[in-house]
């Protein structure tokens, strides 16, 4: 992944790199270097972040459904 989808992948998730990394257990500056200087975004953050997004897009449905009414 590319910073520029790193980026996109967080603005989806209306996250800063800051509470991206608060969430992970990592730094701000950790975060911040990735996909610069040569330092690679770690592998695993496309798929969490996609998983982060489904989920919430998924908890608004289900609020949805139940500010209907029509889970009854």
């Amino acid at each position: 992944m590319d910073k520029i989808r790193f980026n996109d992948l967080l603005k989806i998730a209306d996250l800063s790199k800051k509470e991206f990394a608060g969430l992970i257990g990592t730094s701000g500056p950790t975060v911040n270097n990735w996909g610069s200087s040569g330092r690679a975004i770690p592998y695993w953050v496309e798929s969490w972040l996609n998983l982060y997004n489904e989920n919430k897009n998924l908890k608004q449905i289900k609020q949805l459904i139940q500010d209907s009414g029509l889970n009854k």
